[in-house]
Order: C-alpha cells, then structure tokens, then sequence
C-alpha cells in the first residue's frame, strides 16, 4: 500500500476574512475549529502515515495553549510558515518522512471533504504521479479594468477550477520546490506543471468549499450536513469550542 504524508497550510493572513477574534482556520464551524474539519479526513486513513499543520509563528504561542490536547491525541505535527503559501508548503516538505511515497497538499480551510474524494485524488496520484480535484468552470468569465468595467469575456471551455487535495509524488514535489526559484505559485500543480510533468485532474465537488468569507462559513455548515460524516476517531477532546482571542 502507497503511503501518504500530508500538509495543511494554515498560516495565512486571513485579510479577507476580516473578524477580530479568528483567522479562518480556527474560526467555528460546526461546533469546532476549520481546521479540525480538514485533518480529521486524513488522520483516520491507513494510508496516511503523517499529518503536518503549517500555521503562522505569530499564532503558535496561542494555537498550542488551545489545541495541544487534540495535536497529542490525533499525532499531528504543528510547522512555522513563511510569508507566502509557497514558503508555508515547503516548510511542511522539509518535514515529511522519508517513508512517505506522496505527499498530498490540503487547505486547512477546505474543510468539506468526503473520503471517496481523497481515495480517488490518492489513486490518481499513484496511476500519474500527480493529481488534482478540480471542478469544470460553468459561469461566464469577464476580465474587468482596473474602473471595474469588462475589458472582455473570457472563454470558459476547457477551463477548470483547480481545488485541493493535490497529491504528488514526494520526489516529484520535492524537485519541483527545489526549482521554484521566486516564484510565489497560487498552487502545487503550478509548480509540478513547470518542470514539464502532466498533472491530472480529477473531478471534485462544489461543495468542496474553500472558506474566504464569513458567508462561506454559512455555506460549509450546510454542506457538512449534506455530506457522508468522517469515520470516527480521536478528534477533538473538548465539547465546547471557547473563543479564541
């Protein structure tokens, strides 16, 4: 069996979530913190001998009085991140075993996930060496001036929204890193893509939201009550989820 490492980037800004007490992966959702959402669909999983969590040195001091209870109990590594989302994977890359054949790269603010997802994104990896979620565009696409009017409408066929996981062979993620040079990419794939290897893409789900708004928090709790629950496991040892200010 294919064994899997897996980062979660949680170290962002959070600028255009714009609440005074949480940044988005540790805000409530359903009774617990974003992030919690995330790892505990890959924790569980036999496939999965490593579960990283990249969050921001500024946040570290208050993140471990909070969750130090659940990082024992769900054996989750905690890793500083840099200024960019680059910076933060590759801080996660440094640390993952050498036993790891892939390593697959979630947004700690996706927190809708289903497992047959992961499996189906896991196997692709495994058939390619490279594999996405990523849903076909539907809306119609405008590029806008910087006055807010349409410059023109962009063609939308052959265009998908990429998502996460994306999953990688560990070599091949490691190559691709070593090659970034400056680059600040927005995603994973982008950076495999340019050492020339074809990424595949596997179809995932609009419900698979990635949590940017207060309203998206709104819309996540609803899609947790329409999708499958996670198998159970040692999660979160608290009832209650207390502000974390």
């Amino acid at each position: 069996m294919a064994k899997f490492a897996v980062i979660l980037p949680a170290a962002g800004k959070s600028s255009r979530f714009r609440d005074e007490h949480y940044k988005k992966p540790f805000a409530p959702l359903a009774g617990r913190a974003v992030w919690l959402h995330a790892a505990e669909r890959f924790v569980n999983r036999d496939d999965v001998v490593q579960t990283i969590l990249v969050i921001s040195p500024e946040d570290r001091e208050q993140f471990m009085l909070k969750y130090a209870a659940n990082l024992t109990i769900m054996g989750l590594e905690v890793v500083d991140g840099g200024a960019e989302r680059t910076d933060s994977v590759a801080a996660g890359l440094a640390r993952v075993k050498s036993t790891a054949d892939f390593v697959c790269v979630h947004d700690a603010v996706r927190p809708c996930l289903v497992d047959e997802w992961i499996t189906k994104v896991f196997q692709a990896a495994q058939r390619t060496g490279a594999a996405i979620l990523a849903i076909p565009v539907t809306a119609t696409l405008k590029r806008v001036g910087p006055q807010h009017v349409i410059q023109e409408t962009v063609a939308r066929e052959a265009l998908w929204e990429a998502q996460t996981p994306q999953v990688f062979r560990r070599d091949l993620l490691l190559e691709a890193y070593a090659q970034r040079g400056d680059m600040a990419a927005t995603d994973d794939a982008q950076l495999v893509e340019r050492l020339g290897h074809p990424v595949a893409v596997v179809p995932g789900s609009v419900l698979n939201i990635k949590i940017t708004s207060k309203e998206d928090l709104r819309l996540a709790e609803q899609a947790l009550k329409a999708l499958p629950k996670p198998k159970l496991g040692p999660i979160h040892p608290f009832a209650d989820d207390e502000l974390w200010r």
